[in-house]
This record gives C-alpha cells, sequence and structure tokens, in this order.
C-alpha cells in the first residue's frame, strides 16, 4: 500500500542535456518542496525541444538522473519532444496527469513569482477579446510573435510594462506552458516553482561556484575530449554523472549533416512539399528550395535560413522535423489523441516499483515496459507516434554507431536502466 501523504509523487518535466548539479538541486527541492517520496520525470528522447540531437542517448542520460535522485523516467513522445514550447508543456503536463499518480508539477523559472507566472498563463490559456485584439494588431504591424505577445499581456493588464520581460527568459516561458496546459486540460496537478540559481539558460560560460548552464556544459564538452572532462567539466556534475560521461559518445549537430541533406534532396526528387513538415511554413519551404542545390551542414542551414521572423530554434526544429519525417498530419493526429496515449518507461529505481504498480491501477494511459510488445498493441495515432519514437532513436542510435564505429543496442534490444 502507498504511504498516505498531500502529495506522494512529484512530476519533473526535463531534458538533462546533459544532466549538471543544478538538475540535481531541481530533484531534491522538488521532492522537499511537493512533500513527495517518489520524483517521476518526465524527458526527452534522443532529440530535444531546440530541434538538436541530445548530446547523449536517452537511456544514458536516463541512467544519470536515476543515479540523482529521480525515481521513474518516461519519454516525451518525440512528436512533441522536438517541438513548439507550447506542444511539448501540453504533451509533458498530458503524461504526467495521464499517469494518475502525479499529485504536483515542480518546474524551475528564472522569476520563482508563481502568482506573476499564473496571471500571464491564464491571459494565454483564455485568450480574452481585449489580449486577441491586441495581439491582431501588434502581429499586422509586422511584430514578431513574442514582442506582439508582450504588447497584448501589458494591454490586457495580465503583466505590469515593467514585469513583461518576464517572458524574456526560456525557464520563465516554459513554465506558463505548464500552467497553461494545467489550465487547458483541467490536470489534476498541482503546480509548484523553484527560482533558478545559477548561470543563464544560454549561459555559455562555466562559472565557479555558480549552477551553470546545459549549454555552457555542451560547449565544453564539445571543445574538450573525454580525456580533458576532469579539467573542464566535473565540478560542474555530480559524482555519479562523471563515470557516464567518460563511458558515453557525444552527438552534436553536424554529426547528421548528410541524413539532413539527403533528405532535402530525396524530398525534393519526389516532389513532396516541405511545408508538409511541421514548423514549415511556405516561405521557409521557399528559402530552403532555393538553398537546396548547395551543401551545407547542419548549423549553415539553420544559420543562413534564420530572420528576424524565424529565430534559430524555430529553424532547428524545422530542419529536424524534415530529417525525422516528422508531418503536420502526425502531429495533428496526436494532439488529437490526447499528446500522450501512452507512457514509455525508460528506467527505474527498483524501490519505485509500488509507484508503477499505483500508475498500473490509476492511470488512464498505458505503461509501456517491454518495446518488443508494444509494436503491436497500439493502433491509429498512438500506433503511429510509437513508430515514430523507434524510428527516431534508430536514427540517433545509427548516427552514434557510424562515428564512433562501435556496437549500439537498439530499440527492440536495449532494456530500461534499472537502478
Amino acid at each position: 500500500m502507498l504511504k498516505e501523504k498531500n502529495l506522494y509523487a512529484v512530476g519533473i518535466i526535463a531534458e538533462y542535456n546533459p544532466f549538471h548539479n543544478g538538475h540535481a538541486y531541481h530533484i531534491r527541492k522538488a521532492k522537499e518542496l511537493a512533500n513527495a517520496e517518489y520524483a517521476v520525470v518526465v524527458m526527452s528522447g534522443d532529440f530535444v525541444q531546440r530541434g538538436s540531437p541530445a548530446i547523449y542517448d536517452k537511456y544514458t542520460r536516463t541512467a544519470m538522473a536515476l543515479s540523482c535522485g529521480a525515481d521513474l523516467v518516461l519519454e516525451i513522445p518525440s512528436i512533441f519532444a522536438s517541438s513548439s514550447a507550447e506542444d511539448f508543456a501540453s504533451c509533458a503536463v498530458a503524461l504526467l496527469n495521464g499517469l494518475g499518480a502525479v499529485d504536483s508539477l515542480c518546474f524551475g523559472s528564472e522569476s520563482g513569482d508563481m502568482e506573476k507566472l499564473s496571471a500571464i498563463a491564464t491571459i494565454l490559456a483564455n485568450e480574452p477579446a481585449i489580449y486577441s485584439e491586441e495581439l491582431r494588431i501588434q502581429l499586422k504591424k509586422g511584430a514578431t510573435f513574442p514582442e506582439a505577445r508582450n504588447s497584448a499581456l501589458v494591454t490586457s493588464g495580465a503583466v505590469r510594462e515593467e514585469d513583461a520581460s518576464i517572458l524574456a527568459s526560456p525557464n520563465n516561458i516554459l513554465g506558463i506552458e505548464y500552467l497553461k496546459a494545467i489550465y487547458r486540460q483541467d490536470a489534476s496537478l498541482i503546480p509548484l516553482t523553484i527560482a533558478r540559481n545559477g548561470s543563464d539558460y544560454h549561459d555559455p560560460l562555466l562559472t565557479p561556484d555558480r549552477f551553470c548552464s546545459a549549454t555552457g556544459l555542451r560547449k565544453a564538452l564539445k571543445e574538450s575530449d573525454q580525456l580533458s572532462c576532469e579539467e573542464t567539466i566535473f565540478d560542474y556534475v555530480p559524482e555519479p554523472v562523471k563515470l557516464k560521461i567518460l563511458e558515453s559518445k557525444p552527438l552534436y549537430y553536424d554529426d547528421f549533416n548528410l541524413l539532413l541533406n539527403a533528405a532535402l534532396l530525396r524530398l525534393s526528387m519526389e516532389g513532396i512539399p516541405f511545408q508538409d513538415f511541421a514548423d514549415v511554413s511556405d516561405e521557409l519551404a521557399a528559402r530552403i528550395t532555393k538553398q537546396l542545390p548547395d551543401y551545407h551542414t547542419f548549423e549553415e542551414k539553420i544559420n543562413q535560413l534564420k530572420t528576424r521572423q524565424y529565430t534559430y530554434t524555430r529553424i532547428s526544429r524545422a530542419l529536424l522535423h524534415i530529417l525525422l519525417g516528422t508531418t503536420n498530419q502526425l502531429t495533428a493526429a496526436g494532439r488529437q489523441a490526447g499528446y500522450a496515449p501512452y507512457a514509455r518507461i525508460l528506467g527505474f529505481k527498483k524501490t519505485s516499483v509500488p509507484l508503477m504498480g499505483e500508475i498500473k491501477k490509476r492511470g488512464s494511459i498505458p505503461l509501456i515496459a517491454k518495446t518488443a510488445g508494444a509494436k503491436t498493441g497500439f493502433t491509429g495515432a498512438a500506433a503511429a507516434m510509437l513508430r515514430h519514437d523507434f524510428y527516431s532513436s534508430h536514427i540517433y542510435q545509427t548516427v552514434l554507431q557510424a562515428k564512433y564505429d562501435i556496437k549500439v543496442k537498439n530499440e527492440f534490444t536495449q532494456s530500461v536502466v534499472i537502478l
């Protein structure tokens, strides 16, 4: 039997790209704040929300999380793991809520002010007339969407003008999207936030005596080799993660250059419009087509396509969707299916077995522990989403194997991580 507690399990939405001291702090504080025995993490798989490959594969990152306080790690379906902040948040919240045994969601934010974040999320979730009209006016004037949204929020009274910068911070934005999703889905998750403590989200520098950003760690890892990790990043990651980093092989954008260029050329030859894929507008499709004859690396393509209207991450996601075959039709079907029609286990601690038993009893979505059995157990949108999960990870595993000339387990031979 589960212990009777007001908050039994706390949910965390993460990427751990890669895992560092700030993440371990978040897990520990989330459990404390929620008075929870278990931390359930829903995590991006092999590709992340900014539209890039994860630096380490999902099973390695799962092991890192479990060794540093997480109790159960589930995979966010791939079509939404690399989607917009709104879709990413909607899927992650639906996944946690569908488990039935998670009582709260704890996220980090630069603000740390739940009242302000909630006020903005309420306006964005309900879109009152005064907000919608100001948004339309600003977009018509040529403002970018973030600029138009900020103006509309100030006009609607959701935020004071001096507080509008709250939407300029990445973790605030995601936190607001989590709150929006909770409101729109009427999810039974109590939202909690912890003020971000340390370097900014995009800070590329590693600063002593501060929690670093994952951006800074990725930069340091890319610029060093495995043997020099101890000198460059080991002060910023928990002890159990250090060995994993030494054992693991990283991947970066440009490891996918050939696959991306081949996908673009093949689609063009077959007459398949680029705008059939998620995040690709008619204008962006035309810009991609104009570039097509010339070979460019993944990051070169992003920078050449980037404009004031199309941000780096928007372009990155669009190109990744083309590479992975993430179509508008598939994402629309996924939304219609409730974003998360299943919960796929990446790993768990043996001590969390009672929690998984409760999820099986209380949950509204099936819990997938074994990939082999799942291949034939689903139909419709759920089956298509699951196939996309397998395909995306097989692409990642193929590139990993080719780059390092190593044998890599595929989705049908890899076991979930158990600690």
